[in-house]
């Protein structure tokens, strides 16, 4: 009898029929899109060590939330709550790296290294606090680390599906201009562009996907969602707008088939699983891939730099 229940679940599994995982495999699979689609950007500029620093920052605000709420007698696991926390740390580290670099020979990676030590050693110290307090929800947030689909409700799946949707609409409408800042932003100022908002608003929309992401892939690891997908798409064309689109498909196929697999299997973390084919798909276009692939470049003339 157990075992035909079992098999009854991971047929509703295998097949989507469950609603909660449905709506968690296609939120993942949005994720991924909108990852692939910001982080192109995040390669272009080489800034990935930003996306890593804003994943890490989020930490401290969403232990922070989770105490706030623990103390008015809130539930202390509410997504939105914690993702508003996340937010705001996440939004405190961009603006400290900008503050940190006007220090006379403080050069960015240095900056980025500090904010990134001196934010996450804050939220593991405050992660260290919300464990002796010996709550029952603590345990969740451990969700926050690794990512879990499985423990995600359909409400926060749609939350992952409006911020992730939202930051890759934003991103399509502001395409074209994000794209000759980041080639040439002298050119983008003679144009009229405002090349410092448009920085901001790609820092902005970082966080976004970051703090969409961090209950489905885990605050460590959003950051190989953002810069695996652009570069496993890199091998495949020389013309950025190709790029953006392949690399919105890699990470959509990578959120929907590592989200769904981490489903099928019991506790399987969600996020190593979404990296993992992320990788294996950066590996694939390594080798295949028709403009910068190892095997097609055999014999053939140095591959193109990308172009607008």
């Amino acid at each position: 009898m157990l075992d035909a229940l079992a098999a009854a679940d991971w047929g509703r599994t295998l097949l989507l029929t469950d609603y909660n995982t449905r709506i968690a495999v296609i939120g993942a699979g949005c994720l991924g899109a909108a990852a692939g689609l910001v982080g192109t950007f995040l390669v272009l500029r080489r800034r990935a060590l930003m996306a890593d620093t804003l994943g890490h920052s989020t930490l401290p605000g969403v232990g922070l939330a989770f105490l706030v709420l623990a103390a008015f007698g809130k539930t202390p696991d509410a997504l939105p709550w914690l993702l508003l926390g996340a937010a705001a740390t996440a939004g405190l580290a961009a603006w400290l790296v900008a503050a940190t670099q006007r220090i006379p020979r403080i050069r960015e990676d240095a900056a980025l290294a500090i904010v990134l030590g001196v934010l996450f050693g804050l939220g593991l110290a405050i992660l260290g606090v919300i464990q002796q307090l010996g709550t029952g929800h603590a345990a969740g947030l451990g969700g926050f680390i690794d990512g879990s689909v499985a423990s995600m409700r359909a409400q926060d799946s749609w939350t992952m599906v409006v911020l992730a949707s939202a930051a890759t609409l934003v991103t399509i409408v502001l395409f074209k201009a994000l794209t000759v800042a980041s080639f040439d932003p002298q050119q983008a100022r003679l144009q009229g562009l405002p090349v410092r908002r448009l920085e901001f608003v790609q820092l902005g929309m970082v966080v976004v996907v970051t703090v969409a992401g961090i209950r489905a892939v885990g605050l460590i690891l959003i950051i190989a969602l953002l810069i695996v997908p652009p570069a496993a798409a890199r091998p495949w064309s020389n013309r950025l707008s190709r790029v953006a689109v392949c690399a919105a498909g890699i990470g959509a196929f990578s959120g929907i088939v590592g989200a769904w697999i981490s489903a099928l299997v019991t506790g399987l973390p969600t996020g190593p699983v979404i990296v993992l084919v992320a990788v294996a798909a950066f590996g694939f276009s390594l080798l295949f891939g028709r403009a910068r692939g190892i095997l097609r470049r055999r014999g053939h003339a140095p591959a193109e730099r990308l172009a607008h």
